[in-house]
């Protein structure tokens, strides 16, 4: 007799997994394929996730490091993270067909920095330092005119040459409710501190974060799909230990749960990174349906309708 398997719920959170930024700079790579032939070069990963990255490649892509590894008669693509100035004023000097996938969202970052350095403020960047969003925002001003804050204790430190010529701007993939308590001591700290008009947290960050916390308290564990390189996949985890389910971990795709780790659990949260393909989420699922006698409950919070325009040269 077949033994009868163990129920589990299921608790998919929604929305999950691939945002518009995400979805633009994959079709890029694909259309640069398809218009200048293999291969197209991609500096850094295009997102943060081998198997999207892994897919890309058996199409043509070759993802390098740096522009040096780019022969000067193929196309590349800067990564959805966006690069500092002197990369495609490197392609420019060696007239390199280049295609800029930076997410329009990390874009506006970018123009908000410029536009307080050309006014004389000292810019402080709230994020994670060696993060490619990071470098690339920072590589937008001249070194003296950013100071890079990583949390509450380096906010409360921090120094700055003047204080009433200062803003702020945060990388777009970061905890919500951690970047709001290193804002509030800047603004205490700084009161005449310049910030975005509309927070840079991206939409879909916000978004995941939010279903995140929906499911947390109802969950015995709770499982974020994504690269241990992705920042916003790693916010994930963070948000769903802070919201009530402790046990929560990354896993990069299904072939990595740990079973055991997952032990008598009753109600198994899933999500998945800004980066992480929806097919890795059906794949957990399946291996879920092998194992136990689930039932699925989505839990959706928002829905999302957001589009990025490609590049002309790719339009056209």
């Amino acid at each position: 007799m077949t033994k009868a398997k163990n129920p589990l719920t299921i608790l998919l959170a929604s929305p999950r997994g691939f945002c518009a930024g995400v979805e633009r700079a994959i079709q890029i790579v694909e259309r640069a394929i398809a218009c200048y032939g293999r291969p197209v070069y991609v500096r850094h990963e295009i997102v943060h996730n081998r198997s999207v990255v892994e897919a890309l490649e058996a199409k043509g892509a070759i993802f390098v490091e740096e522009l040096n590894e780019v022969p000067d008669d193929r196309p590349v693509v800067f990564s959805a993270h966006g690069v500092p100035k002197k990369v495609p004023a490197e392609a420019a000097r060696r007239r390199l067909l280049y295609l800029d996938a930076t997410c329009p969202l990390v874009s506006k970052v970018h123009r908000e920095a410029e536009r307080h350095a050309e006014l004389g403020r000292t810019v402080i960047l709230i994020g994670h330092e060696g993060h490619p969003e990071v470098v690339g925002t920072m590589g937008q001003l001249p070194p003296k005119a950013v100071i890079l804050v990583e949390d509450i204790e380096q906010a409360e430190a921090v120094i700055v040459p003047d204080p009433l010529r200062l803003a702020y701007a945060t990388q777009t993939t970061l905890s919500i409710d951690d970047t709001i308590g290193i804002v509030a001591v800047l603004r205490r700290r700084f009161p005449a501190i310049h910030g975005p008009k509309k927070e840079d947290i991206c939409y879909a960050t916000t978004n995941r974060q939010e279903a995140v916390k929906a499911i947390a308290g109802r969950c015995d564990a709770l499982v974020v799909i994504g690269a241990p390189n992705s920042s916003n996949s790693l916010r994930l985890v963070e948000v769903a230990a802070n919201c009530g389910c402790t046990k929560s971990r990354l896993v990069q795709r299904a072939a990595e749960m740990d079973w055991e780790w997952l032990g008598d659990s009753k109600r198994l949260g899933i999500t998945a990174g800004a980066s992480a393909p929806e097919h890795l989420v059906e794949e957990l699922v399946g291996l879920c349906r092998r194992r136990y006698d689930i039932t699925i409950e989505e839990v959706r919070t928002t829905e999302e309708h957001v589009v990025f325009k490609l590049p002309r040269e790719l339009v056209d």
